[in-house]
């Protein structure tokens, strides 16, 4: 299939800006063609997931950043000129921007269909070939898109790939232009370990603990009910999701009960509420009780707010109540592990440098909140943190404009997408210069070596040497 694409590319060579508008047409078409497949595909997966859900996350959101990345193709695809003036006299430089070639692209189970059709839009716009692998985790969906895609592409322009583990390690292996993966930090060493003997580049869109600091003087109520709301979409199994959140010592008991009472508003009803969504499997069921549970036999203070009458965590239904613990410390495993569910993690802080110091001492997460002013304290925590992404008062907001990049740092990933930053992921520039001199610039770097080759060496070095050392002295 690879080798196929490949081919394909090779004949055709890198397709106009009109080629490369269709295929992005063509990938929106099949979403919006087969929506109400998809979402019902998504909800089998899930065991719960609303259809406005999978519409608000996972459909209706990558509209405009498709759209942003469609309109302004030929303008990312024009070569840049370079040394302009130089031409006067027969020099010619530019700047190309080509397609890489094949791009492959692991997608993950959390937005199975959003988080391969972003990436997919982005590489076409390069002008590349993509081949997708689905989440084994969302089978209907996975075999939903592998069924519906060649109604739009042809294999040589999009390929989708299902099956296991077996078969992404397979997948990840291949000698791709570019290997793209969504999922988490350790998958995503395997997956740049499997590419690295192929020397293949990777973007990775990993996780993390994304930190939430509530700034002093903050609107308490107002900041609680939109992180408890936040830490609920699609069911806390979101890589941007409020993982733990700082809270001035002072405050941290009112922050609780505003949380609680939100929680409690929302979700009147659990078990039988089709808009809350379930843990994916069983397994990150488990996995995520077992956080739980393990802080609780070490000392921290649990709180489930579940319905009255209501009999939770439910394992048939694969859903667990929104939970709050605080009193943590580094021996839990809640306190190092990407929670990935319905549970947010609240601790206090004395003073700004100790909340920094609390998320400086983790990898760099995908995004840090902050809830409060924009003031000198909020540019003293973008300035002294490190993350993907900074959002303030707002779930996501660095996500809202279509132009941004979205992308980790560190151990929440490398590399990003969305807007011209997808373009120039998958795209390689190439610089092509040109020469109608009567005589050889470069020459004179091959031997013999004439005396006025020494003098001109020697010249330029005094000159640097001198210009570097003036402006040292002027700084002192």
């Amino acid at each position: 299939m690879l080798e196929r694409q490949r081919q394909s590319f090779v004949a055709d060579g890198p397709p106009n800006a009109a080629v490369r508008r269709n295929r992005i047409d063509r990938l929106l078409a099949m979403v919006l063609d087969n929506t109400d497949a998809f979402v019902e595909a998504m909800a089998a997966d899930f065991g719960t997931r609303s259809r406005s859900a999978s519409l608000a996350t996972e459909l209706v959101g990558m509209i405009p950043v498709i759209e942003h990345t469609r309109s302004h193709v030929q303008q990312w695809m024009r070569t840049g000129k370079l040394m302009r003036a130089a031409r006067l006299v027969g020099l010619r430089a530019e700047v190309q921007p080509s397609p890489l070639g094949v791009v492959g692209i692991i997608g993950p189970w959390n937005f199975p269909l959003q988080l391969v059709v972003l990436p997919a839009s982005a590489a076409f716009a390069a002008g590349n070939r993509v081949m997708i692998k689905m989440s084994e985790i969302t089978a209907h969906t996975a075999e939903l898109m592998q069924q519906t895609a060649p109604n739009y592409f042809s294999d040589d322009d999009l390929a989708v790939v299902t099956g296991g583990a077996d078969v992404a390690a397979a997948f990840a292996g291949l000698p791709f232009d570019h290997l793209f993966f969504t999922g988490s930090p350790s998958v995503g060493t395997l997956v740049q370990r499997a590419a690295a003997a192929n020397l293949v580049p990777v973007t990775l869109e990993l996780g993390g603990k994304n930190p939430v600091v509530v700034a002093p003087g903050a609107d308490i109520t107002r900041s609680a009910r939109r992180i408890a709301a936040a830490r609920m979409v699609n069911g806390g199994q979101v890589c941007v999701c409020p993982d733990y959140v700082l809270v001035p010592e002072r405050e941290i008991d009112s922050f609780i009960d505003v949380a609680r009472a939100t929680l409690r508003e929302m979700f009147p009803t659990i078990t039988a509420n089709g808009d809350y969504c379930s843990s994916v499997n069983e397994a990150n069921f488990d996995r995520v009780l077992g956080l739980i549970e393990d802080a609780r036999s070490r000392g921290a203070t649990v709180e489930a707010v579940a319905p009255d009458g209501e009999v939770l965590p439910d394992r048939a239904s694969r859903k667990i109540a929104p939970t709050i613990v605080r009193d943590v410390d580094a021996s839990m495993r809640i306190t190092e592990e990407e929670i990935f569910g319905p549970v947010l993690m609240v601790q206090g802080y004395r003073s700004l440098d100790e909340a920094i110091d609390e998320i400086n001492a983790r990898p760099a997460p995908l995004v840090a909140y902050w809830f409060g002013p924009d003031g000198p304290s909020f540019r003293d925590f973008v300035r002294r943190t490190r993350s993907g992404g900074v959002a303030r008062n707002d779930f996501a907001a660095q996500m809202i404009p279509s132009a941004a990049p979205f992308g980790g740092v560190g151990r929440s990933g490398m590399g990003a997408y969305h807007g011209k930053a997808g373009f120039d992921a998958f795209s390689h520039y190439r610089t092509v210069v040109g020469s109608d001199l009567p005589f050889s610039l470069t020459g004179s770097a091959a031997p013999p070596f004439k005396p006025g080759t020494r003098w001109y060496a020697d010249t330029m070095l005094r000159r640097a040497r001198n210009r570097t050392h003036r402006r040292l002295a002027k700084r002192g």
